[in-house]
C-alpha cells in the first residue's frame, strides 16, 4: 500500500524552488510528481517521492535548510480540514488531540503525539513528531518542514502565549544550528531519538478565545468520515508501536502484544494474514533506523546501539554486515563524507 501525503504539504514548494534560481519541473518529474497535482491541496502524492524530491531540491539548490525556508511560507492551512477543526479547538491540549488523532487524513506516513513529563522537560509537554517512509534513506528536509509546520501552527494557535522552552532534531542538521534557534526561537538539539517541541505548561494548558463549535464541528465531521485510517493494517500499527518503544523500553512481542491489548499469539496471527511477522517488521524498523542514525548523526556506536534495543555494540555491527553488507563505523564515514560533515570518533 502506498503511503501518501496531500499536495498541501508542498504548498510554495515551486515558489521557492524558483527565487533560488532552480527550475522546479525537472525534478518534479524525475521523482514521478505530475506538476498540476500541486494545484490541488487535496490531490494525494506518494510520500517517499515527496521526501526524495525535498532532499534532492535541497541538493541541487545548494540550500542546507531548504526544509526550514519551505516551512516559512506555509501556514496552518495546509492541513486542509485538520487545520480548521484544530483552529476551532477550546483549548491547546484539544487541538494536539485532533492533530494526534487524525493527521493520518494528511498523510498516512505522518503522526504526532504529545508525552507528559518525559526528559529533561518536568513541566509541559513534549509535542513528538514521526515520519515513517519505508524505503526512504533520508529524512532531514522532510522532518525540517514537517517539525517546523507544527511550530508555526502551534504558534498561530497560542500567540503570544507560545512558549516553545526546546526542539529535538533527530539528524545532524547540514545548516549550521544556529539556523535552527534563529527559524525556531528556542535551544535546539540534534541527534535525538525523536522530533520534537518541548512546550511549556502554560501553553500546553492554554484556553482559545474566538472560536467557532458549528465550524469545528462540520470539520470534525469530516474527518471522522475518514475514521478508517488506511495505515491500520497490524504490520503498520506494529511499525508505529516500535519507533516509539524501540531503545525507551521493551519491544518484543509480548510488550508490543500488550500495547495493543492482545494476546501474542492473536498478533502473530494477524501479522501472518497479511503475510509477515513480528520479527520482520522489528528487523525493518531497527534497520531504517539505524540507517538514519548513521548516515545523519554523530550519535556515538555505543549509544545507538541502545538506541536500537540491542544490549552491545557487537550485535549492531552484526546486523549492519547483515543489512548493508558493510560494518557500522564505514557506513557511517562514507554517508558522512559525502554529505559533508565530519566523523565522530569511534566509541
Amino acid at each position: 500500500m502506498t503511503i501518501t501525503v496531500r499536495a498541501g504539504g508542498l504548498y510554495g514548494y515551486r515558489t521557492l524552488m524558483q527565487q533560488l534560481g532552480v527550475d522546479p519541473l525537472p525534478l518534479l518529474q524525475r521523482y514521478r510528481i505530475v506538476p498540476q497535482a500541486l494545484d490541488d491541496g487535496e490531490a494525494p502524492l506518494p510520500l517517499r517521492s515527496v521526501v526524495q524530491l525535498l532532499e534532492a531540491s535541497a541538493e541541487i539548490t545548494a540550500c542546507a535548510d531548504f526544509g526550514l525556508r519551505l516551512s516559512a511560507v506555509q501556514d496552518i492551512s495546509v492541513l486542509g480540514h485538520l487545520a480548521i477543526a484544530m483552529r476551532n479547538a477550546q483549548t491547546m491540549a484539544e487541538a494536539l488531540q485532533i492533530i494526534s488523532r487524525y493527521l493520518f487524513v494528511h498523510s498516512t506516513g505522518m503522526s504526532v503525539s504529545v508525552q507528559r513529563e518525559r526528559g529533561a522537560l518536568r513541566h509541559g509537554a513534549e509535542v513528538r513528531f514521526e515520519l515513517d517512509v519505508p524505503g526512504a534513506r533520508v529524512l532531514r528536509q522532510a522532518i525540517d518542514v514537517c517539525l517546523g509546520d507544527v511550530h508555526r501552527i502551534l504558534q498561530l494557535l497560542a500567540g503570544d502565549a507560545y512558549e516553545l522552552q526546546a526542539v529535538a532534531l533527530p539528524h545532524q542538521p547540514l545548516a549550521p544550528l544556529i539556523t535552527y534557534s534563529r527559524f525556531f526561537g528556542a535551544p535546539v538539539l540534534a541527534a535525538q531519538p525523536h522530533a520534537a517541541l518541548l512546550i511549556s505548561e502554560r501553553t500546553y494548558q492554554l484556553r482559545f478565545a474566538d472560536t467557532n463549535p458549528a465550524l469545528q464541528q462540520l470539520a470534525m465531521d469530516y474527518l471522522r468520515e475518514q475514521v478508517a485510517d488506511p495505515t491500520q493494517s497490524m504490520a503498520m500499527r506494529v511499525r508505529r508501536l516500535l519507533r516509539r518503544t524501540i531503545g525507551t523500553g521493551p519491544n518484543d512481542k509480548v510488550a508490543i502484544a500488550a500495547l495493543l491489548a492482545m494476546h501474542p499469539r492473536t498478533l502473530q496471527r494477524h501479522l501472518a494474514a497479511e503475510g509477515t511477522q513480528f520479527e520482520r517488521v522489528r528487523d525493518e524498523v531497527q534497520r531504517e533506523l539505524a540507517h538514519r542514525y548513521l548516515c545523519e548523526t554523530r550519535i556515538p556506536l555505543t549509544r545507538l546501539a541502545s538506541l536500537l534495543g540491542y544490549a552491545e555494540q557487537a550485535v549492531l555491527s552484526r546486523a549492519c554486515q547483515r543489512w548493508f553488507g558493510q560494518p557500522p563505523s564505514v557506513l557511517r564515514k562514507t554517508a558522512l563524507a559525502t554529505a559533508g560533515v565530519a566523523p565522530p570518533a569511534l566509541r
